[in-house]
């Protein structure tokens, strides 16, 4: 079977150490299949709804030579409805370049078919008199042939999940032509299909026209969905003739495998990546994989009802307040990446047909419209955040407006579940991952009428990003590690202090960030998730709300100091400058500060804060005792906690200290500490930090491994990727990861065998068999190496 095909297939790749080009005709492949599929499912619940039952029809008795033709049967007019389809499916390769449309075009398929049922006389017969898309005058007894028979498009929309305006486009402009087409090569005939002189002809022509289809430029023969092992080898559902039969103790175990494999397949939502299942919950309802693409086209073109693909009024009137006017070179911007999309849209290659100019300008008109939405919604956000301080800078970015209509486009990509997938958008546009991901951030935070499934989809995108496309040899993150010194930030140096989890003791610092807050929390996830303000630490940071602003403009001299996470709310500045003026510092042993009133516990450190004695007052004295939250350079990290909304401001001081009044210790305060790292490359090495942690707390749940080994692994992953940044060269964030926790567990004697390791990453939605299989070890210069060389080995599993 296909599906058994396809299983092997995958297996053969990896064993072969085939080359990416073969993996993605074949994975190609298998995407028609599940389109087809998922169509097929979506077929049958659709005739039955408008026809008799065919799985209900008494089977015909074998006629012999010379009895006379009958007319087709309920199960003839299923085969001849799905033939039509796609055959007409396969010439209007544009049209099968996505689900939704693909399912549209079999919604007009089904009306000419109900249109013929209707003008054939005595053949309504077939028809489901409960059907509510049938005329009302039907059931009288001296009804007529309508010479208009009524379109049940909109009917099979509205009951079925469809999309009245694009169903209907799709009927005027392409399939009502090519039927005409068919009649005029006279490969359809007669004033009716299903006539009784017709029918016959009419069937055997259509399997004919297919099958030349088939042999010449045709994937596989989707008529394998109307055969009788259909259920075996697919998940069809079998005629009665074929349901009688019964199933041996020995099928029943390879069919429910086969079913198992076609219900994973069939679902074209995203899977949730690791970085966001605890803020988003899975579906309770079950949806029909088209019912999900259609209500993502649906959601995606509510969200730009009543607007233009052009700025409004109010964006306009931003872009002319600044000190110098971005409007014409955005509108111009925008044409220009239009007419690259347009271009590469309908342009046929190896891997995929191109597709129709029409659809290609509908996909790009919603993009614009997307573009200038979340655009004006970003402006608004950051003028209200800078206090309307001029814009100019921001709007200059081309990079910043490239990327942001390049994740527009891809939001319209997906939601028509377009075969071109991620990177493709990129490729097109020439845009470099390690930029790109910047803004995808940025785009969930600005739109809430994203659907879930969008969400996610751009959740995964960055997740691909930070684990291996922004680690090609030739990605921007080279050279902006050179212009940085080649000083990789460590974890420390980019994640809160307050988002680390404690250590062994409980009294200090581990090495391993704590889950924080999800790199992207949509606003529409926090009305969701009732319990999310319960459920989480009070005291933790977002693990990036940088600004835009921030994101696209390099940092300024001293613009470090603890902004790593935005800008410091008045209360930290207002401790800032008591700070520096005068306030001593000192941190003892509790034994020493015997005098004070403090409620203390034996040999715990106290910090005492002396205010300078002014004008007509007293200097004030206070004794706070310390919770020692050690670092890993012998110092107290102390966290004072506002009562505002203000960030947590740490605060760093040397311990253990002298007794009080030691003037070596005295105005010891945070100047003492490692700056933080801000700007791009430290934003993106927080966000790879929190991928890594996240997946390695997965591993070890699943595999039951001790907090002092997890810490260790952490540990070598984080070493490596600090000092060993070549490493990553061409390779895979999880091929690191895995390889610090098999060795960490042998040094420790913890053993996790290779295969249970494997086992276990397998379980994660991103895990792909290429990662762990082929693995590169070794680069061969261009000019030394061989054209068929084959830069990767294979790794074989102990």
């Amino acid at each position: 079977s296909l599906i058994q095909f396809f299983s092997k297939m995958k297996k053969w790749m990896d064993m072969s150490n085939l080359p990416q080009e073969f993996r993605e005709r074949v994975e190609q492949l298998e995407r028609n299949f599940e389109v087809s599929t998922v169509i097929f499912k979506k077929f049958e619940p659709i005739f039955f709804d408008i026809f008799q039952n065919p799985y209900e029809e008494t089977s015909k008795p074998q006629r012999s030579r010379k009895q006379r033709r009958v007319p087709c049967s309920v199960r003839d007019l299923f085969n001849f409805c799905w033939t039509l389809f796609v055959y007409t499916k396969g010439n209007f390769r544009m049209i099968g370049d996505d689900l939704v449309n693909s399912y549209h075009l079999l919604l007009c398929c089904l009306d000419l078919i109900f249109a013929n049922a209707l003008l054939c006389p005595n053949r309504r017969d077939l028809l489901n008199p409960s059907f509510k898309g049938l005329p009302v005058e039907l059931h009288t007894a001296e009804i007529r042939a309508p010479a208009d028979p009524p379109c049940i498009i909109a009917t099979l929309c509205e009951l079925h999940d469809g999309l009245l305006v694009e169903a209907k486009g799709i009927k005027e402009h392409y399939f009502k032509p090519y039927i005409a087409k068919l009649f005029d090569r006279k490969i359809l005939k007669g004033e009716c299909l299903l006539d009784l002189c017709n029918f016959t002809e009419n069937s055997k022509a259509l399997n004919k026209e297919y099958e030349e289809y088939v042999l010449t430029v045709g994937d596989f023969d989707e008529r394998i969905f109307l055969g009788a092992d259909a259920e075996e080898e697919i998940g069809t559902r079998k005629f009665p003739a074929e349901a009688l039969l019964e199933k041996t103790a020995g099928r029943a175990p390879v069919e429910c495998h086969l079913q198992q494999h076609f219900e994973k397949k069939s679902s074209f939502a995203p899977s949730t990546p690791l970085t966001g299942r605890r803020y988003l919950r899975e579906k309770e309802a079950v949806v029909t994989p088209v019912a999900s693409a259609t209500q993502s086209v649906s959601r995606l073109q509510s969200m730009v009802a009543g607007l233009r693909n052009a700025p409004s009024e109010h964006l306009a009137a931003i872009l002319e307040s600044c000190a110098r006017s971005p409007m014409e070179s955005i509108v111009s911007r925008v044409k220009e990446i239009g007419e690259t999309f347009c271009c590469s849209y309908t342009q046929s290659t190896d891997e995929q047909p191109g597709s129709h100019i029409d659809f290609a300008v509908n996909r790009l008109k919603l993009a614009e419209i997307l573009y200038y939405k979340i655009l004006e919604t970003i402006m608004v956000q950051e003028t209200r955040r800078l206090h309307g301080k001029d814009l100019t800078a921001l709007l200059e970015q081309d990079l910043f407006h490239r990327s942001l209509m390049a994740c527009c486009l891809e939001l319209v990509l997906f939601a028509y579940s377009s075969p071109r997938t991620f990177p493709w958008i990129i490729e097109v546009l020439d845009l470099r991952p390690f930029y790109f991901y910047k803004v995808i951030e940025v785009l969930i935070r600005s739109e809430e009428g994203l659907s879930r499934d969008m969400v996610k989809h751009l959740n995964s995108i960055e997740e691909q990003i930070l684990e291996s496309l922004a680690w090609t040899r030739n990605s921007a993150l080279w050279s902006a590690l050179e212009a940085s010194e080649n000083r990789v930030p460590t974890c420390e140096e980019v994640i809160f202090p307050s988002n680390f989890e404690a250590s062994n003791g409980g009294s200090g610092l581990g090495h391993l960030p704590m889950m924080p807050l999800s790199p992207i929390i949509h606003p529409r996830v926090k009305e969701v998730r009732t319990d999310l303000g319960g459920s989480l630490r009070r005291d933790m940071q977002p693990l990036s709300p940088i600004s835009v602003h921030e994101r696209y403009s390099s940092p300024t001299a001293g613009s470090a100091k603890r902004r790593l996470f935005g800008d410091d709310s008045p209360r930290e500045m207002q401790m800032d400058k008591v700070l520096t003026k005068g306030t001593k510092l000192t941190i003892a042993p509790a034994s020493s500060i015997g005098a004070e009133n403090v409620s203390v516990s034996p040999g715990q450190t106290v910090l005492t804060m002396t205010t300078p004695a002014g004008p007509g007052r007293g200097g004030q004295k206070v004794t706070i005792p310390l919770h020692g939250i050690a670092n890993d350079v012998g110092g107290i990290t102390v966290i004072p906690i506002s009562m505002t909304s203000g960030q947590p401001c740490p605060v760093e001081a040397q311990a253990p200290c002298p007794p009080q009044g030691s003037p070596a210790q005295e105005g010891q305060v945070a100047a003492a500490s490692r700056p933080r790292r801000t700007g791009s490359l430290a934003l993106f090495y927080r966000k790879v930090y929190h991928l890594a942690s996240v997946r390695l707390r997965d591993l070890c749940l699943k595999l039951d491994v001790s907090n002092d080994l997890r810490r260790k692994i952490w540990t070598c992953f984080e070493f490596t990727l600090v000092h060993c940044a070549d490493l990553m060269k061409d390779r895979h964030l999880d091929q690191l990861l895995l390889c610090a926790f098999y060795i960490m567990a042998k040094v420790t004697k913890e053993e996790r065998t290779f295969q249970d390791i494997m086992k276990s990453y397998r379980n994660q939605p991103q895990a792909n068999s290429h990662v762990y299989r082929s693995v590169l070890l070794r680069n061969i210069s261009a000019d030394v190496s061989d054209k068929n060389a084959n830069p990767d080995t294979e790794m074989t599993e102990g």
